[in-house]
């Protein structure tokens, strides 16, 4: 499994070639404060890179998320929505938001790994 991130604070894992698994990352979910509601994308919907999926809203804010590579949404966490402080609890685990079949796997190549990710937090 390879987790992968964007500028954008989302994190992707690409765990088989059928699906990827999206998220928002711990900083994200540390800056929002406590998730209260969030909008996931309709199963069967394609988006592009850096389009809009869904939205995620919190006591102090409320934010897009941003489609880390194109592809087709498979799958929404119905937990996530009946439960949306799963996104605070377990961001990177069971607090996932939705899995995308990935149309286009040069841009998964395009985002930030670990490092690299942790090199943009501390600009921050």
């Amino acid at each position: 499994m390879t987790t992968m991130f964007t500028p954008d604070h989302e994190w992707i894992n690409i765990e088989d070639h059928e699906a990827a698994v999206v998220g928002i990352t711990l900083h994200a979910q540390d800056a929002l404060g406590d998730v209260v509601f969030v909008d996931l994308p309709p199963v069967g919907k394609s988006f592009k890179k850096g389009e809009v999926a869904g939205v995620v809203e919190s006591v102090k804010a409320a934010a897009d998320i941003f489609m880390p590579v194109s592809g087709e949404v498979v799958e929404v966490n119905e937990a996530l929505r009946a439960d949306p402080s799963l996104a605070n609890s377990d961001p990177m685990g069971n607090g996932w938001f939705f899995k995308v079949h990935v149309t286009d796997m040069a841009e998964f190549d395009q985002l930030m790994d670990p490092p690299g990710y942790d090199a943009l937090l501390k600009t921050l």
